[in-house]
């Protein structure tokens, strides 16, 4: 296969693993430690009125969400790109960042939660995944 189209859909299949990881984490992060009473994850408007509830362990899921999501998704682009795999991991981390700041100019979060997540949560975890499959 052409190399640029097998980055292109080693891009994309990163994504989108990534996507699913990060969802399912989110998906089970209520059950584990349960959130503020009447907090409707699935109502963008029932989180940010509820935000001035959450403590510091209600952040932890999102945090791994977006970690795991991630590393996993950068992992499995190094795993499949030829030739430049910390580049193409990085292009999943980027697009993860870019989902990270949308949902820090949507969301109230505390600072300290916004600047963890968007340095620790993105790039550097896709470089991790793609330093994992080059070893």
């Amino acid at each position: 296969m052409n190399p640029f189209l097998r980055n292109g859909l080693a891009i994309i299949v990163g994504i989108f693993i990534g996507a699913l990881i990060n969802f399912g984490i989110i998906l089970i992060s209520g059950s584990i430690i349960p959130l503020p009473q009447g907090v409707d994850t699935s109502d963008m408007e029932s989180i940010k009125s509820a935000m001035h509830l959450y403590k510091p362990k209600h952040f932890l899921f999102p945090f791994l969400a977006h970690a795991l999501g991630t590393f996993f998704g950068g992992t499995i682009a190094a795993k499949i790109a030829v030739g430049t795999q910390t580049k193409v991991a990085l292009v999943v981390g980027i697009v993860f960042l870019y989902g990270g700041f949308s949902m820090v100019m949507q969301l109230p979060s505390p600072l300290w939660f916004n600047l963890l997540d968007l340095l620790l949560a993105y790039i550097p975890m896709a470089w991790l995944g793609a330093k994992l499959v080059q070893k």
